[in-house]
Formats: C-alpha cells, structure tokens, sequence
C-alpha cells in the first residue's frame, strides 16, 4: 500500500514537465509577414490538432493546418573555408549544413503567404512527419541530399 502514494507523487512530478514544453527550436528567416522580424527565435508547435503555431517572444502565429498548401524542405551547406585556411586544411572536408522548412498557406483574405524557417537538424525529421500528417500535404524536397536527409 506505501507503494501508490509514491506512485502517485512521481506521476503528478511529470505532468508539469510534459505540458510545459515549447515545441522544436526555430528561427523565422524570412517570409511575407511584416509583423514577425526576421531573424526571431522561437518554438514550432505541431502537437496541437488544428493549428500550426510559431511562439516567439513577442510574437504568436496560428495557422489551421486546413490553410497549408505548401511544405517545403531544403538545405544550404557550406564548406568551413575559415576553419580550414586559420586552423588546418582538414577543415574543408568537414560541412556545416543548415535545414530549412517553408510553410505555405492561405491567409484570412485569400492572399498566399509563406514562413520560412531554420530548424535544428534534431529536430527536422519529426517536423516534417507530423506536418505531412497534419495538413495531408507531401512535402517537397529541393534535391535529392534533402530528400534523404528529410527522409532518413
């Protein structure tokens, strides 16, 4: 019998942890909304059913998954030129890549809009699951590196 109140304390321990997370880390780089500066850290939220939802410190984006028309998946790569001329040529083997997720959607009005994100590299491959999922949308692939990058 002492073993269900310990139980039940470690249970409510966890509630709070589970229901105060933020989402996957993301960074708005561009887009067609003037109201979200660029370059704004925040969180991507897919867990909830209806809406996409971008949080940032003043800024909050909803989007019904319903208005989402595009999903987009790319990648920018560079070379570390400085590590390599500063520290060792060895440095030219090593890539740095970046992952990006374009969202398309229909505002209000009618009008396209589109968010662009960078997203962390942990984090992509759920990203891209639970958008498919949610919107019904397949997401497009700039090359075939994203693609498998993307895909795992």
């Amino acid at each position: 019998m002492r073993t269900r109140p310990v139980l039940l304390l470690l249970l409510a321990a966890t509630i709070p942890l589970s229901a105060g997370q933020k989402g996957e880390r993301a960074d708005y780089v561009g887009g067609t909304r003037p109201d979200i500066p660029i370059h704004t850290n925040g969180y991507i939220r897919t867990v909830d059913e209806t809406y996409f939802v971008f949080l940032a410190k003043h800024t909050k984006v909803r989007i019904p998954y319903e208005r989402i028309n595009l999903l987009e998946y790319g990648q920018k790569v560079d070379r570390r030129y400085l590590p390599a001329v500063v520290i060792s040529p060895l440095f030219l083997l090593a890539k740095r890549r970046e992952h990006f997720l374009t969202i398309g959607f229909q505002d209000n009005d009618g009008h396209q809009e589109a968010l662009i994100f960078r997203i962390d590299k942990n984090d992509i491959r759920a990203t891209l699951v639970s958008l498919e999922a949610r919107t019904g949308q397949q997401v497009q692939y700039q090359d075939e590196e994203a693609r498998q990058a993307g895909k795992g």
